[in-house]
């Protein structure tokens, strides 16, 4: 569930209505960018999320303040461009429960995520962190077994590469990454 201005916002209410079939079946991810205290505690009182998603600008100090104040696990999401980034991420690897790396969007984007671009997978290969990480920016039905094989990725993240059109899902490109994912040996 995405909270931030982006063609994926949903409003918390709506959020925590539809996911309530999900609740215990699935882990619950509200996704946000930067978010205050406020935003944080609304989040846990109204959704309730298994995991926090931050796509901001987040340093280790304040990821380790949204876990210990939300009590939810906490995905980082980290801009890649180079391998100077992924040095960089380490800082991140003691206070996130998952380290995610996406494309580091460009300076003119209006959003630091959910761009559908990708980087060089390979500069990930051989990566080893003391928590799981994802691989995300640039999926979808077509590259997904491709950018696994290519960095090896143990989990994968997918939004746009997965959209019909700008936040609209289109269910048989989901079944087509699904399928993809599950040749390529991850389980769903």
């Amino acid at each position: 569930m995405v909270f931030p201005a982006s063609p994926r916002n949903i409003a918390l209410e709506d959020a925590a209505h539809l996911v309530r079939p999900a609740r215990g079946r699935s882990r619950i991810v509200a996704v946000t960018v930067d978010p205050d205290d406020a935003l944080v505690d609304r989040i846990m009182e109204i959704l309730k999320p298994d995991l926090i998603q931050l796509h901001g600008a987040e340093p280790p100090a304040r990821v380790r303040e949204v876990a210990e104040r939300s009590g939810a696990g906490v995905i980082k999401a980290l801009g890649v461009a180079g391998p100077d980034d992924i040095v960089a991420a380490r800082a991140y690897d003691t206070v996130a429960e998952y380290l995610m790396f996406d494309a580091r969007a460009p300076a003119e984007a209006s959003r630091p995520g959910g761009l559908g671009q990708s980087f060089d997978w390979s500069i990930l290969l051989g990566l080893r962190l003391a928590r799981p990480w994802f691989l995300a920016g640039g999926l979808n039905p077509w590259n997904v077994a491709e950018a696994v094989r290519i960095s090896g990725a143990p989990l994968v993240d997918v939004s746009s590469g997965v959209e019909r059109g700008a936040g609209l899902k289109d269910p048989a490109l989901i079944s087509a990454f699904l399928n993809a994912v599950a040749l390529d040996g991850y389980q769903r």
